[in-house]
């Protein structure tokens, strides 16, 4: 097994990967040829098949683990494959475990973390709340703690939603002792729950892609439903709690145009939009330096708006 993050500009290699994207295109002067995107848990890879209807390119379809002989290149400082030879995979020719990317921690010690956490909320109406799904629902807690983040950007691995969490309620955990405005216990309440939508909104791995409610809704009204539903469960919750609860979830892109449906109007809702970008963006910065061994210039990246590169140090 060669690993796309031990992949080197000028290697030809035959080796199995999954097909995790596929789209038919054209260049320039009328040729086709396929984009792949090909993936195993260190990565995903370009693939570049410029004779779609050569004999050694056997049928395939997007999620299909498929033999690839081909050579890596450079194009615009990221590597891909210009692919030769395509052979759909067979059961038993590979581990599906070696195709699913996944956290470098722990998931059993980070949600033991974030469940104690939980236990310092003091307000009962919202502990309850919380534990509506993260202690009481055991199907909820299995998907939650193997589930990513994002289809792509950031935390986009099995794991990836539980390690994103935890790193925001971290970092609401030094604002709340920064900035006595802020309520603990709303905040971790919110910053627990403020992705519980992605859960639904996202699809399992291998697939990894948006469902139905996922295109139709999102994961923020998503939340915001599956919040609805815990809070009717408990008896006297305050209307005022439960619309700030919900607030800071729909609120915590921060901006109308990122998908909110409305901006922070609570202090503890733009801190939770704080947190949340912070991770997401420095986890992005993590992954894209992930396995550059160079300090060159990455190029323009669309998300920061500017040319990156990693430090000299």
């Amino acid at each position: 097994m060669r690993y796309i993050n031990t992949l080197q500009e000028g290697e030809t290699i035959r080796n199995i990967y999954l097909c995790k994207g596929k789209r038919s295109a054209e260049t320039r002067n009328g040729k086709p040829y396929d984009n792949l995107l090909l993936q195993d848990k260190t990565g995903t890879l370009d693939g570049k098949v410029w004779d779609p209807n050569s004999g050694g390119i056997a049928d395939y379809d997007e999620m299909d683990f498929i033999e690839c002989y081909g050579e890596v290149t450079s194009y615009n400082n990221n590597l891909q494959l210009n692919i030769k030879q395509i052979r759909k995979a067979q059961e038993g020719e590979y581990v599906a475990a070696d195709y699913m990317p996944t956290t470098e921690k722990s998931p059993d010690s980070m949600y033991e973390e974030l469940l104690g956490y939980i236990s310092q909320i003091d307000n009962s109406y919202l502990r309850q709340a919380v534990e509506y799904y993260f202690v009481n629902d055991e199907a909820f807690v299995r998907k939650f703690k193997g589930h990513s983040a994002a289809k792509s950007v950031h935390h986009g691995f099995a794991g990836g939603l539980l390690e994103h969490t935890l790193s925001v309620v971290k970092l609401c955990e030094y604002m709340v002792g920064a900035y006595p405005i802020l309520s603990k216990d709303l905040l971790y309440a919110a910053a627990i729950c403020h992705d519980i939508g992605k859960t639904v909104e996202l699809s399992a791995f291998p697939e990894n892609d948006y469902t139905d409610d996922g295109q139709l809704l999102g994961h923020i009204v998503i939340g915001v439903e599956m919040v609805s539903d815990a809070v009717r469960t408990i008896p006297d919750f305050p209307d005022k709690l439960a619309s700030e609860l919900k607030h800071c979830i729909v609120a915590h892109h921060g901006e109308l145009e990122y998908g909110s449906p409305k901006k922070p109007a609570l202090a503890e809702a733009l801190a939770l939009n704080f947190a949340d970008c912070t991770d997401a963006k420095m986890q992005t910065l993590t992954e894209i330096f992930k396995d550059k061994n160079s300090n060159d210039w990455l190029g323009y990246n669309r998300l920061f708006e500017s040319n990156l590169r990693k430090t000299s140090v």
